[in-house]
């Protein structure tokens, strides 16, 4: 059969679809499944198989998925998804970004897929209110930016999850760490070090976070804060996963990361997990690594190990002002060891730092290099290179207190 002739079939079925017997009816997904089948089969011209799965898919994607982003949407390999307008949509693959070879069928089709992804989470989203931010039913995080503050047409963003979770051991596999530093990691988290993780966007901070909550024991009281829920972490029953929560249409109501994790410390956590810390919320987070709460995560996004440092410096100050000696001893007694992510040349994921934090002297934060990452060469553009150790624990008490040892090999170390 001619496209023409599908796409004519298409149209008529979906059309069918979308008029008052669908709107009013309130079909689940099983019926117009149904539906769509039985209306094929009347046709007088032979439909192959494959062609009726892929009429099926194309209306089930138009009337209640995502239209021509469902398949991207549907792709393991793919983590992020662009769309630019309803003409150009790119997604990243691999590390690479790529030109999507389909676009919406007009503005108005982009907005309605829009509007039925902010209606899905009873949010709004209009001129008004052009910025929004929602999460699919998988954990996708969605960001939307309409007109007029997107000048070109409607922006949505959407970053995806893995599907299965990255372990230590796979980012030993793929090369984003070594066995050495790996081992080390996982007796510094067991040690309940307080560890931070820094980074670009697109680094890899969530899924590494997630990699070494592996190693906490089960047998600890988790309470994770994050303003999009992201976190997976995995072998912990006692866990409590807070959220925040825009203000409402009023201004009223907003729920945010500060109120989090004060109401934290009134849950008797051994560890509290900060996804990301952005702003004046940071205070709060230094303060619970310093009262007891050993063992905190925390990220957030840097160019370097010094530069994360200057921001958190710049980020307390947004909450409170406070003499710049007071916030760098803050951090140099609430932060153990600070961990660096790139994305190099190649585009491939790396931790390119891991420093200690030794303390202060004449009034600056001291960091201590453990690991750094050395390149060797480039190969079919490929970065060849290692995590190369170079120093040694400065502080192991904590270590010792947990019966390890940081530097023997193997990831006992006991």
């Amino acid at each position: 059969m001619e496209d023409t002739r599908l796409i004519d079939i298409k149209d008529r079925i979906k059309a069918e679809l979308t008029g008052e017997s669908l709107a009013d009816g309130g079909w689940d997904e099983e019926e117009i499944v149904g539906y769509i089948d039985a209306t094929l089969m009347t046709y007088p011209e032979y439909i192959p198989i494959k062609v009726k799965k892929d009429i099926r898919k194309c209306i089930m994607n138009e009337i209640i998925g995502y239209d021509v982003i469902s398949e991207l949407l549907e792709n393991d390999d793919i983590t992020d998804i662009m769309v630019n307008g309803e003409s150009d949509i790119f997604y990243e693959r691999n590390g690479k970004i790529h030109r999507y070879g389909k676009c919406f069928s007009s503005s108005a089709k982009l907005f309605d897929i829009i509007q039925h992804i902010a209606a899905g989470h009873n949010r709004i989203v209009n001129e008004s209110e052009p910025i929004v931010d929602v999460r699919l039913k998988d954990g996708s995080r969605v960001n939307i930016v309409l007109p007029p503050v997107a000048i070109n047409g409607p922006v949505v963003t959407i970053r995806k999850f893995p599907k299965h979770d990255f372990t230590l051991e796979k980012l030993i596999e793929i090369g984003s760490i070594t066995k050495e530093a790996a081992d080390f990691l996982k007796k510094l988290v067991h040690s309940r070090y307080n560890i931070f993780i820094s980074g670009g966007t697109g680094t890899g901070k969530t899924t590494f976070l997630n990699a070494l909550s592996n190693y906490i024991p089960s047998d600890e009281r988790i309470v994770t804060i994050e303003d999009s829920a992201e976190l997976r972490i995995q072998g912990i029953e006692n866990i409590v996963s807070l959220e925040t929560r825009n203000a409402n249409f009023e201004g009223n109501n907003e729920i945010t990361m500060r109120d989090l994790i004060k109401s934290s410390l009134r849950m008797r956590p051994d560890r509290i997990i900060v996804g990301e810390v952005r702003g004046e919320e940071t205070l709060d987070m230094l303060q619970a690594m310093n009262t007891g709460h050993d063992g905190s995560l925390s990220t957030g996004h840097a160019n370097s190990c010094k530069d994360m440092l200057s921001r958190l410096e710049t980020m307390v100050l947004m909450g409170m002002e406070l003499p710049l000696p007071a916030i760098r001893s803050q951090i140099a007694s609430g932060i153990d060891i600070l961990i660096h992510l790139g994305r190099l040349r190649d585009k491939s994921r790396k931790v390119l730092k891991i420093v200690e934090i030794a303390g202060m002297e004449q009034g600056e934060v001291m960091l201590h290099e453990l690991f750094r990452y050395e390149e060797s060469g480039e190969e079919a553009r490929h970065v060849r290179g290692t995590l190369m150790r170079t120093g040694r624990l400065m502080h192991t008490e904590k270590c010792e207190r947990a019966g390890m040892n940081p530097e023997k090999e193997g990831s006992s170390g006991l």
